[in-house]
């Protein structure tokens, strides 16, 4: 599928389609829906952007806390699933996984969401590195730099969704 296949969908199929670039968030493309037709994926992104840095803080905290702990053995969204298998989150040594779980929990504990990061873009070394840079920031600043990386997870997510998906 291109944009301009998308562009061409009714409501229910377009969200249907885009409710998980942003993870459990089907919110964020009904809020796009209408600014159609969107020239290049990057400006749908760019919209589907907007639409998230207009909402309310609670809206960030939820959209936040849709996201799975790293590393976590728990059943996830496909995207998710596939996302941490990239980085090799799916297969550590015991040893490792307590690590992830350790920092996870300390993590969850200190701000009261999950741990956000692009994983497609680092390795499991540097997930854990930002993992303890990261526990210093303030709230604020985590807030902050877990939208910043679910926009970056979301625009993975459409440079995959848009040349592979095929309507059903």
């Amino acid at each position: 599928m291109d944009v301009q296949t998308l562009n061409k969908c009714d409501r229910s199929e377009f969200v249907r389609v885009l409710g998980e670039i942003f993870e459990h968030s089907p919110w964020v493309a009904e809020g796009v829906v209408d600014d159609r037709p969107f020239a290049a994926r990057a400006d749908l992104h760019g919209a589907m952007v907007a639409v998230v840095r207009r909402a309310e803080p609670e809206a960030h905290l939820t959209l936040i806390r849709a996201h799975p702990d790293l590393g976590a053995r728990v059943r996830l969204s496909t995207s998710s699933t596939a996302e941490q298998a990239s980085a090799g989150l799916d297969q550590m040594p015991e040893a490792e996984f307590q690590r992830f779980h350790d920092l996870n929990s300390r993590y969850r504990e200190r701000f009261g969401f999950p741990f956000i990061i692009a994983v497609r873009d680092t390795t499991r070394a540097g997930i854990l590195e930002a993992f303890e840079r990261r526990l210093g920031n303030s709230r604020d600043e985590e807030i902050r730099t877990a939208l910043e990386q679910i926009e970056r997870i979301a625009e993975i997510r459409l440079e995959q969704l848009l040349p592979a998906i095929a309507l059903a």
